[in-house]
């Protein structure tokens, strides 16, 4: 199966999968609003899971697991008694953390906040009962669906969390059809009942092992099945676990960054009044799902199609064809990563106004997004990049250039906290954020080329000025259209109602979309050039 293939497919699956979060986001705002203390309390327990997953294990699959299976496939039985055995300890370890983690709830969410009353307290933490269980489902899926990675069966992997969305959605509809919406935060932290939250946090867990156990089904359909075998010892084990310990320590690292942003971010709610919105917990993490769209849309489907190929071509040590993988694919990013850019900054108060409702509310949750959005491109680079090291089995690399921006990170926090007033403090986090990644992207460059040659660094300067440029004029076609329509002051189109802003969205995002094409195709970027005549071709036929 090609690249192109193989991506449109994992995209296809990530752009459903993308609206429909999109979707199940904004019912939850409409549910428990975005800049309340219930809308925090859920969104540090339902974040609690993702956290202690990623400190355990999460980067070790991606660094060790394809890379591995790649290797055991030239073995007699093509790998299945490896695949069996690796996968029973790492299930095996999900399971006894995830009932560590579960009777600890109370501890882990007095650490991951700050400033919080006892009542608010409370509420995250009999959230955070029914949501840590997600850790292991979480784990079972990335195990199933690395092993339908490395044997290229790509769907099924960006597909599954469909399923996902779909069974919380369910849940929280229901939950509005019970009890009702609450996006201004009447319902008060003291008022919510065991059955309001088994019902929110309940159904969001139900989704999570829904979209890992129908990874089963496609196991079966490219002849795979998992035989749980405890016999550790003697299977080659050690090299894996020698790969993982490094990532391992990177990702341990980024917990300990994320953990205090969170609580420094949490710390926000201090500011907050009936008369001032403040983004906090829930604004950051909305802001993080409108950044993450174009990343996963994009950079995960075109990295993880690349990434089989980089690992095989290591292992061959063909290191010219895995610097043409890794140019390519850090071209195609780029191309997709620079409009989106552009894009979600104009549009950034139009796409806050479908999540929140107040005028205050949108700003402070639209400067979020305007912040964060600074640091997508190098935050997609770096992810790339990392697949690269990956791939050559170097997960010492990527330990230490992320120690050093979240280093950076930490610090610039830390001083935030006392010199930011709360309703500021979020904006300079997702800004600190941005310059961070822009630093460990540099720095992963130049670790890259120390490793494996030369990137060919002035052509795809040159290249990637001509996306720069094109993203600068879309920006300027898209604010100039978004000011004829009024702009984006209190109650003007733009910003009156969830309709007007997806109408504003889709006006605006057409304009600059056209823009940004027109100026690639005069700049004659060759990937733009190629699909022009491709599609001329075709339209003739």
């Amino acid at each position: 199966m090609s690249i192109a293939r193989s991506s449109l497919i994992m995209a296809s699956g990530t752009i459903i999968s993308r609206i429909l979060g999109f979707v199940r986001a904004v019912v939850l705002a409409a549910a428990i609003g975005v800049t309340t203390d219930a809308a925090d309390a859920f969104g540090v327990a339902n974040q609690l899971p993702n956290n202690v997953y990623a400190i355990i294990v999460g980067g070790v699959l991606n660094a060790v697991l394809v890379p591995q299976i790649v290797k055991a496939r030239q073995n007699d039985d093509d790998g299945k008694g490896y695949v069996d055995r690796l996968l029973t300890f790492i299930i095996t370890v999900f399971f006894a953390v995830t009932v560590v983690t579960t009777i600890s709830a109370p501890f882990l969410v007095s650490i991951y906040t700050s400033g919080w009353d006892n009542n608010q307290l409370a509420l995250a933490t009999a959230f955070a009962y029914w949501c840590l269980p997600q850790l292991f489902f979480y784990g079972l899926y990335s195990l199933l669906g690395e092993v339908l990675n490395a044997r290229s069966a790509f769907g099924p992997f960006m597909w599954a969390p469909v399923l996902n969305n779909l069974v919380s959605l369910a849940g929280l509809v229901a939950f509005l059809v019970i009890f009702g919406a609450d996006p201004t935060g009447n319902r008060t932290v003291e008022q919510w009942s065991g059955e309001q939250v088994a019902l929110l946090a309940g159904s969001a867990t139900a989704g999570v092992v829904s979209q890992a156990l129908i990874l089963f089904v496609f196991w079966k359909r490219v002849g795979l099945k998992l035989n749980l075998n405890f016999k550790w010892r003697g299977f080659g084990l050690r090299p894996a676990l020698k790969a993982a310990s490094w990532s391992l320590a990177m990702v341990l690292v980024t917990q300990i960054g994320g953990l205090v942003q969170t609580v420094v971010a949490s710390g926000a709610v201090a500011a907050r009044t009936e008369d001032v919105a403040v983004a906090s917990v829930a604004a950051a993490a909305i802001a993080w799902l409108v950044f993450m769209l174009p990343h996963s849309v994009a950079t995960v489907s075109i990295a993880t199609a690349y990434f089989t190929k980089m690992a095989s071509h290591a292992h061959e040590n063909r290191l010219d064809l895995l610097k043409a993988d890794l140019l390519a694919g850090l071209r195609s990013i780029m191309l997709i990563s620079v409009f989106a850019t552009a894009a979600l900054i104009v549009l950034a108060y139009p796409v806050a106004r479908v999540f929140v409702g107040e005028y205050g509310g949108l700003v402070a949750l639209g400067n979020v997004i305007i912040a964060l959005m600074v640091g997508l491109v190098p935050f997609s680079f770096v992810y790339m990049m990392q697949r690269a090291f990956y791939a050559i089995e170097d997960t010492r690399s990527p330990f230490w250039f992320t120690v050093v921006q979240i280093s950076l990170h930490i610090i610039g926090s830390i001083t935030m906290s006392f010199t930011l007033p709360g309703q500021w403090l979020v904006v300079g986090l997702a800004a600190l954020t941005s310059f961070t990644i822009l630093v460990q992207g540099l720095l992963a460059y130049a670790m890259l080329r120390r490793k494996i040659g030369s990137l060919e660094g002035r052509k795809n300067a040159a290249a990637g000025s001509s996306f720069i440029i094109s993203g600068l004029l879309s920006g300027l076609f898209g604010f100039v259209t978004l000011q004829l329509l009024g702009g984006t002051k209190a109650n003007s189109f733009a910003v009156d109602s969830i309709v007007t802003a997806i109408l504003t969205s889709i006006l605006v995002g057409s304009v600059m979309l056209g823009s940004y094409v027109i100026a690639l195709r005069l700049l004659r970027v060759p990937e733009v050039v190629t699909l022009s005549s491709n599609l001329a071709t075709r339209f003739r036929r």
